[in-house]
Formats: C-alpha cells, sequence, structure tokens
C-alpha cells in the first residue's frame, strides 16, 4: 500500500499538470503595428510580425517583456506576415535581444516603394539558421497545435479548413474594390486551432483578398477570437470576412492614430454573435461612439506605457482576455458545439 499512493499521487500531479496547460496569446502594444506572441501549451512560441523599427527598440523592448511574462527565453518561431515598417521594421532590432529558432516569411517583397524595399533589405540580410517561405495549406510546424496558412503572396487556400465550405449569403451585398497591388494583399494569414479553440490572424489583408476567403462559399469556418485585420483600418474587414468568421471576441491591434476607422469599428461591433471587442488604444478617430468600454482598452491614453491585452485559452474552447493596464478580466466558457 506504501507504494500504491506515491505512484497514485504521481499519476495524479501528473495528470493535473497535463490538464492545467493553456495555450496564451499576448497581443503586443507596438503602437498601430502588429506583434502577437503565441506560446503553446507545449512551451513553443510563435511571434507574429516584429512591430516598427527605431524608437530606441521600443517594440523589441516590449517584445522581450511579453517573453519573459511568458517565461520563455527565446523565440521558436517568427512570422513575417508582410514586409511594412510595422510588421518587419522590428526584426533586426528582435534578433539583437531574443535568440530565434525559425524565421517564416512568403519570399521576396513585392512592393516597388522605398521604405519597403529598404525595410525588406534589413530584414533579408538578418542571418538565419532556420528559413521558411510558406504557401496556402502549409502548417507552421508548432507542437500539439495546427496552425494552417490560409493565405501568403496573394494566394489562398484551394479547400476549406474544417468547419469551413458553407455559402457565404453577405457576399452578395459585400462589393469588390479596386485591385490592391501593395505587399498587404500578400499578407500570410494563418487560422490556429487547439481542440475546440480556434484563433484567426490575417495581417493587413486586404477586401478582395478576404472575399476571394470566404465567397461565395466560407473555407475559414468560425472562429472564437479574431485579430481584427490591418489594425482596424477600412481598407479590410469586410462584412463579408467579419460575418463568416462569426468570432465570439475580436481584439484590434491599432494605435491612438492607426486603425480604428470608424465604419470598420462598426463592421466588427455589428458581427452577429461577437460578446466583445477589445482594443490596444483607444482611437482618436473614433471619439466616443467607436471606441470600446474603458475596460477593454489596453491604452486609453495616445501617450502610454504599451500595456498589452492577454489572452489564455483551454482545449475545450474556453478562454480568458486580461487588459494588463487595469487588470481586468473577463472570461468566455467554451461555445456550443451547434456553433
Amino acid at each position: 500500500m506504501r507504494r500504491v499512493l506515491p505512484l497514485l499521487l504521481v499519476c495524479l500531479a501528473a495528470s493535473l499538470a497535463q490538464a492545467a496547460k493553456t495555450l496564451d496569446i499576448a497581443f503586443i502594444d507596438v503602437e498601430g503595428g502588429q506583434a502577437t506572441l503565441i506560446v503553446t501549451p507545449a512551451g513553443e512560441s510563435l511571434l507574429v510580425d516584429t512591430g516598427w523599427r527605431g524608437y530606441n527598440g521600443r517594440d523589441a523592448d516590449r517584445i522581450v517583456q511579453a517573453a519573459k511574462k511568458a517565461h520563455i527565453k527565446k523565440i521558436d518561431y517568427v512570422l513575417i506576415t508582410h514586409y511594412h515598417r510595422d510588421h518587419v521594421g522590428g526584426a533586426p532590432q528582435l534578433a539583437d535581444r531574443l535568440p530565434v529558432g525559425t524565421w517564416i516569411d512568403h519570399g521576396p517583397n513585392r512592393e516597388d516603394s522605398k521604405v519597403t524595399r529598404e525595410d525588406y533589405a534589413d530584414y533579408d540580410r538578418l542571418p538565419k539558421s532556420r528559413h521558411l517561405v510558406v504557401k496556402p495549406g502549409d502548417k507552421i510546424p508548432l507542437k500539439g497545435v495546427d496552425a494552417t496558412i490560409v493565405s501568403a503572396d496573394g494566394a489562398i487556400i484551394g479547400q476549406p479548413l474544417p468547419g469551413g465550405g458553407r455559402d457565404n449569403p453577405v457576399c452578395a451585398s459585400t462589393a469588390k474594390r479596386d485591385l490592391d497591388t501593395s505587399e498587404n494583399a500578400r499578407s500570410v494569414g494563418f487560422v490556429l486551432m487547439w481542440g475546440a479553440f480556434r484563433f484567426a490572424d490575417l495581417g493587413d489583408l486586404t477586401w478582395n483578398k478576404e472575399l476571394e476567403l470566404v465567397c461565395p462559399a466560407n473555407k475559414l469556418g468560425t472562429v472564437d477570437v479574431f485579430l481584427v485585420s490591418h489594425h482596424g483600418l477600412n481598407l479590410s474587414n469586410s462584412p463579408a470576412l467579419v460575418n463568416a468568421l462569426h468570432p465570439r471576441v475580436a481584439v484590434m491591434d491599432n494605435g491612438a492614430r492607426k486603425g480604428g476607422s470608424p465604419d470598420a469599428w462598426q463592421i466588427v461591433r455589428n458581427s452577429p454573435g461577437l460578446e466583445d471587442l477589445w482594443q490596444l488604444h483607444f482611437a482618436m478617430e473614433g471619439g466616443t461612439d467607436h471606441n470600446s468600454p474603458d475596460p477593454f482598452v489596453a491604452n486609453v491614453d495616445e501617450v502610454c506605457q504599451g500595456k498589452s491585452l492577454w489572452l489564455t485559452a483551454s482545449e475545450d474552447g474556453s478562454f480568458t482576455v486580461t487588459n494588463l493596464r487595469n487588470n481586468y478580466s473577463k472570461s468566455y466558457p467554451a461555445a456550443a458545439p451547434s456553433r
């Protein structure tokens, strides 16, 4: 009996440790760019974009702070969605501060603009021990989760994801726009699934490419959490996309004066089934009518301390979002299976 009891206690402790594992997502404030740190239940890390260059390494330092909070000392994968300065600009400064295992991108820059060429050149010169160029349908090789690339270099997935494929009635009332030839339209987008939890990040993918993903049939299916595309700018976030994703929660990585367009904000806010819209900043353009209530905004002043939003998800699909400015948290139970 003396031998059996310790064995039972060890098994119970192991079972509790396994049950306690979570998927963590830090939405790091980089003042209207993107830097999203994902730490899987297996302890692997994926950083999506690196924020801006300059500012004395401000954005790289904020990423390092988030990594410390997540108890990681390196970034296993850095995914660059596209080569605009607010997404790739901070890569050299990040590489000076944290070890990076693998860099992921869509391949060479396609945009003929001086600034983008300059930022891509700086990124391209970084020493990369491992480098993956992804295309739609590829998997980000994270252990224990399914992260599928749905858009890259202007192409999109050919086959629906699990749970996708339904006709999208909102397509009929969502018109196409002028062709976008910028790097935005070449953004690497992905959907991450762990158990019943689903998260979508499409970078700065613009309107017409969104329509290719969800019209006439919704290839993506629904998600629990949607990182609002393009910082909440109205060049993206078509009703066809937002309604197709049918998110329970949306997170907008806007800055005080970048993103958070009132019309895009309203499209997201009006999405059927949306419970809450969290923002990294109070959007000056939105005023009182097109911003979320104070508890759901990480930074309310234009000059701020760069507070983040932190999401912790469980395998059953339940999750909690915490505002690190005021420590306000809200928990969301697992969604009904019929959803």
